[in-house]
């Protein structure tokens, strides 16, 4: 007999403002503690220096998390110039340092030219990526440098907020970009295209897929509401559980059907040859309301269970 998870059976998504110097899946254990909730996930790890929004999972939600996941990100990045670090950024050890007073502006300016769009990058040593099983970070940690393929990824904008000139001038900037974007693989790139090198010495995530910074919370800000009280009254700061696929048309079914859905069956709706095409997910729905889980049409009307919540949102 399995043992009996610990926690409230409680589904929905928390938006996080993660700080910094965390890693996220301590931000994500602290936050646990306080909903005091039986499962959750993170949505994508940020690097321990940086900070923002950070999605968690709670309960049937964490069924969805692979959306967010895919999503598209939008960071403000300063990097500094002049400098090569072990892991890209200012968290590791510095291996060379150089004057950086001779770049301009208008160089920086030329050189973000060539990452915007589709691009080829190759990811950096000290990431969570698996080679044989094994995370390169702890590869890397052991003086293992392992190839590593270049991945498409696509840049959308990178724009350029500031310019500070010095022996160690920074560059700030606002970048959109696909999932599996490494912020600190573009400083890296730069720093070398610019002949001094770079790291990101401040990293902060304000938008994962349709969540936005301004929507987040802090884990200071939940325990100070929280206190000496019950975990029940923070459940205020969570989303739907269809949050994490609030992009996909929805339908409701009448009774009889949702009764067929939630037992993974396919169910005929006239609804399905005017909400999408075959191979389309839809949100699907109860009359009274209750998400049922994410469903994919097919070309004879019907819909197909493809993930199920065990219980409606907000039980």
């Amino acid at each position: 007999m399995g043992r009996r998870r610990k926690g409230r059976p409680v589904s929905g998504v928390l938006l996080l403002n993660k700080p910094s110097g965390m890693t996220s899946n301590d931000a994500l254990q602290q936050a646990k503690r306080l909903f005091y909730v039986a499962k959750a996930g993170h949505t994508g790890s940020l690097d321990p220096l940086a900070t923002g929004v950070l999605p968690l999972c709670f309960g049937e939600a964490t069924k969805f998390s692979q959306f967010l996941l895919d999503a598209d990100k939008r960071y403000r990045t300063t990097y500094r110039l002049g400098a090569f670090t072990t892991t890209g950024d200012a968290d590791g050890e510095l291996l060379e340092q150089v004057s950086a007073a001779h770049i301009t502006r208008e160089q920086v300016l030329q050189e973000l030219d060539v990452f915007r769009g589709d691009i080829e990058q190759v990811p950096p040593m000290y990431s969570a990526l698996k080679h044989n099983g094994e995370p390169l970070y702890k590869l890397a940690r052991q003086g293992i440098e392992i190839e590593r393929p270049a991945r498409p990824v696509t840049i959308y904008s990178i724009e350029l907020l500031d310019f500070r000139t010095g022996e160690q001038a920074e560059v700030d900037l606002d970048i959109r970009c696909s999932k599996g974007t490494y912020i600190r693989s573009i400083a890296e790139d730069l720093g070398k295209a610019l002949g001094c090198g770079a790291h990101v010495a401040v990293l902060h995530r304000s938008e994962s897929g349709p969540f936005v910074e301004s929507a987040t919370v802090s884990l200071d800000e939940l325990r100070e509401e929280r206190g000496e009280g019950l975990a029940e009254q923070l459940d205020h700061h969570l989303l739907p559980t269809d949050s994490p696929v609030q992009a996909l048309a929805s339908m409701a079914l009448e009774d009889t059907s949702a009764y067929y859905f939630r037992l993974g069956n396919p169910v005929m709706d006239p609804q399905v040859y005017r909400i999408g095409d075959e191979g389309d997910m839809v949100r699907v729905f109860a009359e009274n309301g209750d998400f049922l889980g994410i469903g994919v049409l097919d070309d004879e009307g019907r819909v197909a269970p493809k993930r199920l919540v065990v219980q409606p949102a907000g039980e």
